[in-house]
Order: structure tokens, then sequence, then C-alpha cells
């Protein structure tokens, strides 16, 4: 038992610091998977690549953050024919919010995940044309 909180204890030392008020970059992945999806997915949404920018550059995420978010899930998401594959990191990254977003929208059906995300997307995603 030991063991195991000296372990935790050396895994949360090691683990990079983060700043407070900084959402780590997987909260931007999962942000952005959903935005492309969204505008995939949903009719009548699109979306403005520089808003994305703005929100990463808001997030204090390094610059380049959105274009190397948006190549590693075009590589993962074409089977490598499209984008690049990034570290293995944010790969990882890309991978886990794939599959809470396939969760969430086999849970609440397309109509309902489109609907939502007007609003946990509000300002990233909009209306074409508007």
């Amino acid at each position: 038992m030991r063991a195991g909180f000296l372990m935790t204890g050396l895994l949360l030392l090691a683990a990079p610091a983060q700043a407070a008020d900084a959402p780590p970059r997987s909260t931007y992945v999962t942000m952005v998977l959903q935005a492309f999806a969204a505008k995939v997915e949903c009719p009548n949404t699109d979306l403005v690549y520089q808003d994305l920018v703005q929100r990463a550059q808001q997030m204090h995420l390094p610059d380049g953050t959105t274009e190397k978010v948006r190549k590693a899930i075009a590589w993962m998401h074409t089977g490598g024919k499209m984008g690049e594959k990034q570290d293995d990191d944010l790969m990882a990254e890309v991978a886990v919010a794939t599959q809470a977003t396939d969760m969430d929208q086999r849970r609440l059906g397309m109509p309902g995940w489109c609907e939502a995300q007007k609003t946990n997307l509000a300002g990233l995603i909009r209306s074409k044309g508007g």
C-alpha cells in the first residue's frame, strides 16, 4: 500500500507543472476535433480557422498548436492520407478526443449532439453564411 502512495507521489512530482489558469492541451484538442466534426456532421455548420487559433492563444498554448492539432486529426481520420503524424502525446490526445466524441455522438444521437455543440463550441462554430 505504501508503495502505491510513493509511486503516486513520484508521478505527481515528475508530471510537468501546468499554470493554474491554463487548461491542458488535451482540452483544446477535444474542442478542435469537435469543431471539425461539427463542420462535417452537422448541417449548415461551419468553423473559422482563425477562431481556433485565437482560442489557442487565449489558452496560452504555443504558437503553431492549432496547425499541429489539425494535421494530427487529419492524419488519424484519413488513415495517413492527409495531414501529418505528430508526436505520440498529441496523437494519443487526438485518439482520446475521437473516442469521447464518438461516444457522445452515439449517446446523444447526431441531431442531439449537433444541437449541444452550438452551445459547447460557441465562438468556434457558426451557421454557414452567418
